[in-house]
C-alpha cells in the first residue's frame, strides 16, 4: 500500500471519544427545561408519554449533543489552549470526524423533531440553527459577549421549555407558558456568561469577546447576577398577579437565597464561579419547576 495512503488514513473515532465529544454533562439543563415545559402544559402524560421521553431524548441526546459536537469543531484552536485534552486537540477524534459528527447528528435530530409533530419540528429548526450559528463562522455568535449567551439561554431553557409543552399540548403552548419560559430564558444568560469565566485566557488570545473579557471579571458577574435575577422578580409578580401564592412565595424564598450567594460570589468571581453553578444556578432551576408546577395548576383550573 502506498505510504501516503497510509498517512492520511484516519481510524474511526472510539465511541467513548464521541461520547465525550457529545458532553453529556451539558444534556441535564436543557432536559430539565423540557420537563418544565411538560409540567407546565398540565396536560395528563397518559397515552402521550412515549412522546414525552421522545422528547426529552431530542432536548439532550440528539439537540444538545449535537451542539457541543458543533462547538467544539469550530473552537478546537481555542480547546487546544483551555482543554487541550478534548478529544479533537487530543487527537482522538481525528481529521475531519468532528466535522462529519455534527452535521450526521444534526441529520438524525431534524428527523426524530419531524417525527414529533410541526410545532417540535419547527422549535428544533430554530435550537439547531442557533447551535450552528453560536460557533461556525461567518456569524459565529459566540465571539458577542451578549449574542453568545444570548443565543445558549434560549437554546437551553426557552425552546426546550415550548417544546416540552407542545409535545404535550400537540398544539401551541398558552401564553402564560411563553412568557415564563421566555423570562427564565432571559435569565439563563447570566448563567452563561458566569460559564465563560473558565475561558478567559482562551477567549482573550483568539479574539472571543466574552463580557468577562469586554468588561473584566468583577464587572462581568455584577451583570450576570442583575440579568438572572430581574426575570425571576417577574416571574414573582406573575404568580402572585396569576393567583399562585404558595408558589409565588416558594420562588421567592429561592430568590432570596440567591442573592445571598451573589453577595459571595461577586468577591471574587474568577474562583466561586463553580461553586455558584452548584448552588445559586440550583435554586434558579428549581424555581423554573416550582413555575412550571403554578402553570400546570392554572392550565389545569382551566380546562
Amino acid at each position: 500500500m502506498d505510504r501516503s495512503a497510509v498517512a492520511s488514513f484516519r481510524p474511526l473515532p472510539a465511541p467513548s471519544a464521541v461520547l465525550e465529544l457529545f458532553k453529556p454533562i451539558t444534556w441535564f439543563p436543557p432536559m430539565w427545561a423540557f420537563g418544565c415545559g411538560v409540567i407546565s402544559s398540565g396536560a395528563n402524560l397518559g397515552e402521550r408519554w412515549p412522546m414525552a421521553l421522545a422528547g426529552i431524548i431530542l432536548a439532550g441526546p440528539l439537540i444538545c449533543a449535537t451542539s457541543q459536537a458543533v462547538n467544539d469543531w469550530y473552537d478546537r484552536h481555542v480547546d487546544a489552549i483551555n482543554e487541550p485534552n478534548r478529544p479533537i486537540p487530543s487527537g482522538r477524534i481525528p481529521g475531519q470526524w468532528g466535522l462529519w459528527i455534527a452535521i450526521g447528528w444534526t441529520v438524525v435530530s431534524m428527523l426524530w423533531a419531524l417525527a414529533l409533530g410541526p410545532w417540535v419540528f419547527g422549535a428544533a429548526v430554530v435550537g439547531m440553527a442557533l447551535a450552528w450559528v453560536y460557533s461556525a463562522p461567518p456569524l459565529r455568535l459566540k465571539q458577542s459577549g451578549w449574542w453568545g449567551p444570548a443565543a445558549c439561554a434560549l437554546s437551553y431553557e426557552g425552546i426546550t421549555w415550548f417544546t416540552g409543552a407542545a409535545v404535550m399540548l400537540a398544539a401551541l403552548p398558552n401564553p402564560q407558558i411563553l412568557i415564563i419560559a421566555a423570562l427564565y430564558s432571559f435569565g439563563a444568560h447570566g448563567i452563561m456568561v458566569l460559564n465563560d469565566f473558565k475561558a478567559i485566557e482562551g477567549d482573550r488570545q483568539t479574539g472571543v469577546r466574552s463580557l468577562p473579557v469586554q468588561l473584566g471579571v468583577d464587572k462581568a458577574a455584577k451583570v450576570a447576577c442583575a440579568v438572572m435575577l430581574a426575570p425571576q422578580a417577574v416571574v414573582i409578580a406573575l404568580l402572585l398577579a396569576w393567583g399562585q401564592p404558595l408558589h409565588a412565595i416558594a420562588v421567592t424564598v429561592s430568590f432570596g437565597i440567591q442573592i445571598y450567594l451573589m453577595a459571595r460570589l461577586v468577591t471574587d468571581p474568577r474562583k466561586l464561579a463553580p461553586w455558584f453553578n452548584g448552588t445559586g444556578v440550583l435554586l434558579y432551576v428549581l424555581g423554573m419547576l416550582v413555575s412550571a408546577f403554578a402553570l400546570g395548576g392554572l392550565a389545569g383550573a382551566g380546562s
